[in-house]
Order: C-alpha cells, then structure tokens, then sequence
C-alpha cells in the first residue's frame, strides 16, 4: 500500500509503497477513501523537520529537555545512538481520515466490514490502508460526504475546545486565530447561539468565516481597539504561534470572571496581576477530549462510563459528525484543494508556501484496492540456512541485534513492524534484501530459516510460538512470554524432539566476563550464594514497559535475565522463590520498580536480586559477587571483574563492557546455520518460571515452591 512519510533529520517527504499494518483485536481495518492535511499542524511539523538540528532544537524545548535527561539515565553514547536512530526513521503524517472498514479485530464492538468511518490519530495517517483503534474511529452518519467525514478528527479538537469554554445561549465568544481549528469552532459557536468575534492577523481567513457567516464580527490583530477589549464572557484561542501575543490578547478580551480556553500551540507568559485584577478563568483544552493519550482508552477499547464522563474524544468525533449531517456546520467552503494519493509530495509543497491561500487540503485514494488474505504459516521442519526475518525493529533492535546478526553472517531478508511505514524505513536503512513484509508472511515463508523476536513485550510468547511451529530457528528478546500459559505452550513446541533452535535474549549468560566468573567459581565446590544488585533507576510512570498489559513491568521486562544470571551461577535447580517489593502510588503490583528476590537451590545454593532505583549513577548499574567454597568474585558493571581465591588474586577488565550481545548473536547465527546441535532450551523456561513465581511470590507475600 502507499503511504506518506517524512524523515526527520532532512524533511525529505516521500510517497512509499510499504507493507500493510498489522490489525489488532481492537481494531479496524480501514480502506481509506480521503484524508486531511490540516494547514497548522501539519504544515509546523514539516517545517521542523527540514530545519537544520539546531532550528530543530530551538522549536523543541521539550525534546530536548527529554534527550537530556535519557543523558543522565542512559549515558551520552546511548542517548547519541537513540538520537540518531529516531533523525533517520521514516514518520508517518496525518491524523485526519475516513473509509470503508473491511476487517475487524476481534473484540471490536460496534464497527462492522462495510461501515464508512471517520478516524483519529496517529493511526489515521496519509495510506491507503489504516488500523484504527475502536475508539478513534466513528460510523458517518448517512448524508455525509467522505471528504468531510475526513473531518471529524479536527472537529472534535474543536468541538472539545468550545465545550471547556461552556459556554451558554447567546453568550459572545471571541476567537482567536482563524486557521482550520478556529474556522470550525466559530461554526460551532454559530451553531450554539453564540454571539462570535473572530480575529486573525491574514484578511482572507477572517474573509472565509464572514463568507460562511459563522462570526458577528471580524478584526485584523493589528485593528483591536481598546473598545473591543473586557467585552467577552470567553476567548478560545486557536491560534498556533511561538510567541505568548494570542494568550496575552486573550487576558485583554475576557470581561470580568471571563474564560480563556487555551487550544493552540502558543505561548504562555502569564501576567498574575490581570488575572487576579479580572478574576480570570484558564483552561486548556488536550485535544480532543477526554480518553487522548489514555492508552486503555485509545489502544484497548475501555470506554468511560457515560454518567460520569459525557463527552469522550469518540462522542465528540460522533457530536461533530451529527451536526455535519443535520447541515448545522458547513465544510465544504473549506476544502481549498484535492489532489490523489499519488501527489501528496505536491500537496506538502503548496502547503508550505506561504504565498499559497490553502486551508483543508484533502488527499483522495483509489478505489479499487484489492486486499490480500492474511499468510498463514504452516507446520514445517526446520531447515537450516542464513536467511533471516525480524519480527519488530525498535531502538534496541536498530542499535544491537540486526547489526549484529550481520556480522554473525546471518542475511537480513525481510522486517516487518506493527506499522509497516517503520518496516520499510529499516529494511531501507539496514538493506534488508527482500525489504519490508508483514509478519505473517514472514512466518509463512519457506525461504526464511530464522525469525528474531523483537517486538514489545506482550507479542512475545505469541511471535515465538508462531516462529517455532513454523519451523523457523527463533531468537526472543526478553522476556520469553508474559504468562505461564504461554510458557507451557512454548516449552512444549520448543523441548519436543527435532524443534527448531531456540534463543531467549538473556545476554548477560554470556559476556566474557560473566564466563571468566563461572570458569573461576567452577574450580571450586559446595553451593554458591550469589548477590546480583542493579542499579536501574527510574523509568516515568508512563514508559511502556510499566504497562503490565504490554511491557510487564521491570520485574518480568528486565528481572527475569538477572534471576537468569543466578541459576546459571548455580549450576543447580530452583525450589523456591521469595520476593518483596516497594510500590508507588498508584502504581500497579507487577510494575514495582524496586524488588528483592532470593531464589534457593537443591543444593543449597542462595541466590538474592537487589533491582531498585535509589542509587548515585556513579556507583554503576550492576554489580555481581559470587562466593563459592574458598573462591570470591566480584564484577563492576562488566567492565571489571575481581577474582579471588585458587591462587594469586587477578583482575580482569573489559574497556567496552561487553555485555554478551555479540556472542549471543553469533550463537544464534551458527544454530540457526545448523553449524552447532539444538541446545535445550530448558534453562530460558526454568529462569522464566522462576520469574513468574517471583511475581507470584510479590502478590501473596509468601515463598513459592518450585519443586512439587
């Protein structure tokens, strides 16, 4: 399918053909019809991308802020490699768009195949074919066109706008900034019995909402008069300036205990003294209503109840809709220009010409686009070979593992990603020889010997089942699986006679001086009692991998390869589990961000986890020290490790912390080549059911057995 793409570090704008999205249970698959470039946003974030990293700089304050503290918790070299990653991917645009559904996920509710529907978002990007969550796509009501359904995304900013200035029958509202947020919202206003100002500082915008007769009044900016000043009960400003000008004329505006409402990009320098002197009301208005950015709203369908949450960011995409179908707001006044799919690049163009009058531009979408059936992967033996596919391709992915699988040999043949614009931008960046697929067909393909998992954490356990089943040698990041179910399933495949290779992501097992370590340990007897402390830091409440759901929290996402560590130092069987942890406010039991763990052995063997955030970082991120019979170790942030006992004390050091990713790899790659027998992959299942009982252990606050 074709979709449009811009790449941040140039601005480049491209028209791609690129793999379709995946489609998830909360999903619709959606055939578009028509999308809407919106003349302030979008138009402000092609011009930041083509400005040079320190224009980009001066008009992201926020990301900056951002990549700075990643500095701090990830190091300089990380941040740079993260940084550069994020400058040469490929981005989607567009967040306005309507079509015909003609899949469903399936715990969709009230979206069929066939319906037409307006949709929202990120997902509702510039492509020809889009998978929207339930509740950022709407039913269009009967009568109304699809270039105006397109609409309803802009709408509902607008529409939620209005109603943080709650406003009242012939109430005077004054807006200011008429581009296409504002145009919709004097409509709106209109439409309430409003008494409407409206002020732009270009004539043609104010001359576009006299024409539609959605606004008493006009005015330049330059022509505001102290008469017009103290006069309105509330200012919506809709404006998108760096400069705090809108906000301040605002403060001017309002009467007495009047309310400002606060839509656009703008500036705030607020003066304390007028607000008080007037007694003033700010508010501000985050998009598109209630539920933006919630992802249990957005991205798994949780509604809010109607008696306590009246209108979502869905019943206000619907509201706007229901007023376009009842011919109370006028839309087509505003379309200033269409051009197809194929011309979007041209589009972009007129758009950042600024000599050029444009306020909607809508992009049309062929017709007839056939939709392939979903591959389906069948049973097969595994083949040996070199050819590899991956499933996911993030930072992690981009920095460490497809590098890497390179250099072990391996051919990069195919990626795919839940996007497929993200697809196509590292199978392009890393040349993939075959380029970007979706990941059923990657798993269906007899050509591929091998698949890395590399998603976020809840595809996991279903990727690698998949891959297994397929016959494909399978890499998994960590954790292996989120649930014991899916660990029964996996381990079931994965030990039967004749499987395919399988590599979990526990890195740490082989770095070189983690081996030095248990070389070191071995040449001694009696069990080991081991203390692995790291030093992790905090990650923001909102980080994916705090989401039970979809990362697991820190203890599942990143614990489980240090309890890992501890059963590899033992060389011994777990029989019990005890954990104990620290929460938050608010913050849910799997996600603990500071936890002890202690794991005993058959042999006696003690094996403790100290994960938490308080630490100076220059203390280092992991320290582990082993003690075995009349033998000691202790490794600093795997760059230096201590050795005593069995002769002289040594010391060994490594300048790059070699951390296991490139021996990892190229165990993979000789498996996967069938250079190396299958392994048992009973030591990844035994270190994920130690990590299960560990979360088990956080729950009850009891110690859980492991051996019958």
């Amino acid at each position: 399918m074709k979709q449009v793409a811009q790449r941040l570090k140039d601005g480049e704008l491209r028209t791609l053909d690129v793999p379709l999205p995946e489609l998830g249970p909360y999903q619709a698959l959606v055939l578009t019809e028509a999308s809407l470039i919106s003349a302030g946003t979008e138009r402000a974030k092609v011009t930041v991308a083509r400005e040079s990293l320190v224009g980009k700089a001066r008009s992201r304050p926020d990301q900056v802020k951002k990549v700075l503290e990643k500095v701090q918790r990830d190091g300089l070299k990380a941040t740079f490699e993260a940084v550069r990653i994020q400058l040469e991917e490929l981005s989607s645009l567009g967040y306005c768009a309507a079509g015909r559904v003609v899949r469903v996920g399936e715990r969709m509710t009230d979206v069929r195949p066939g319906d037409l529907v307006a949709c929202g978002s990120e997902a509702a990007a510039h492509a020809e074919v889009l998978a929207v969550p339930q509740n950022l796509c709407v039913v269009v009501p009967e009568g109304v066109p699809t270039e105006q359904a397109c609409f309803a995304t802009l709408g509902s900013i607008a529409l939620h706008g209005f109603r943080q200035a709650d406003l009242r029958l012939r109430e005077r509202v004054a807006i200011v900034g008429l581009g296409l947020v504002g145009q919709l919202t004097a409509r709106l206003a209109k439409a309430a019995g409003c008494e409407v100002l409206g002020i732009d500082l270009d004539p043609w915008r104010l001359e576009v909402a006299r024409a539609a007769g959605c606004v008493d009044a006009t005015l330049l900016r330059g022509d505001v008069t102290r008469g017009d000043l103290d006069q309105w009960d509330a200012v919506i400003v809709t404006a998108a300036a760096p400069s705090a000008d809108p906000a301040s004329l605002a403060t001017d505006l309002a009467r007495d205990r009047g309310r400002i409402v606060i839509v656009g990009d703008v500036k705030l320098e607020l003066d304390r003294s007028r607000f008080y002197a007037k007694e003033l009301e700010l508010r501000l208005a985050r998009s598109y209503g209630p539920g933006r950015h919630d992802v249990e709203y957005e991205q798994r369908g949780l509604d809010y109840p109607l008696p306590y949450v009246r209108w979502t960011e869905r019943r206000n995409m619907r509201a706007f809709l229901e007023l376009v179908a009842a011919g109370s707001v006028r839309l087509d006044d505003l379309v200033t220009h269409t051009f197809p799919i194929e011309q979007a690049t041209a589009a972009f163009d007129l758009l950042a010409n600024r000599e050029e009058r444009s306020l909607a531009i809508v992009l049309r979408y062929p017709a007839d686009i056939a939709l392939p059936e979903p591959a389906v992967a069948p049973a097969r033996a595994f083949v040996p070979g070199d050819a590899v596919g991956f499933l996911g391709a993030g930072s992690f992915a981009q920095r460490y593992l497809i590098p890497l699988a390179k250099q072990s040999g391996l051919q990069l043949d195919r990626v795919a990603t839940s996007s497929g614009l993200s697809a196509a931008s590292v199978a392009e960046r890393f040349s993939f020889v075959r380029g970007a697929a979706t990941g059923a067909e990657i798993l269906a393909d007899p050509a591929i010997n091998a698949v890395v998992v590399a998603t976020r954490h809840d595809r996991h356990g279903p990727l690698a089942l998949a891959a297994l089943r397929a016959g494909k040698a399978t890499f998994v990041e960590k954790p292996l699986c989120m649930s014991e179910a899916e660990l029964d399933q996996i381990a079931e495949v994965a030990c039967a006679p004749g499987a395919p290779p399988l590599v979990v992501g526990f890195n740490r097992r082989h770095a070189p001086l983690l081996v030095s370590l248990k070389r070191h340990l071995d040449g001694a007897h009696g069990p080991v009692n081991t203390l692995i402390r790291v030093n992790a830091g905090v990650l923001p409440a909102d980080h994916w991998l705090n989401d039970p759901v979809e990362g697991g929290g820190r203890l599942l996402g990143e614990g489980c390869h240090f309890l890992d560590l501890l059963c590899q130092l033992a060389g011994s069987a777990p029989v019990a589990v005890a954990a104990q942890g620290t929460l938050r406010e608010g913050e849910p039991l799997q996600s603990a961000q500071d936890v002890a763990v202690t794991v005993r052995f058959a042999d006696g063997s003690l094996g403790t986890l100290l994960y938490g955030t308080a630490g100076a970082a220059a203390a280092g991120k992991e320290l582990v020290e082993a003690h075995r019979g009349d033998r000691s170790a202790r490794l600093d942030d795997f760059g230096r490790l201590e050795l005593w006992g069995g002769g002289k004390a040594r010391t060994e050091s490594s300048r790059s912390r070699d951390k296991g990713h490139a021996a990892e790899v190229a165990l993979f790659a000789r498996l996967a080549r069938g250079e190396e027998p299958v392994p048992d992959p009973a030591g990844y299942v035994t270190a994920m059911r130690i990590t299960f009982a560990a979360i088990e252990s956080l729950a009850t606050g009891t110690e859980v057995r492991l051996d019958g």
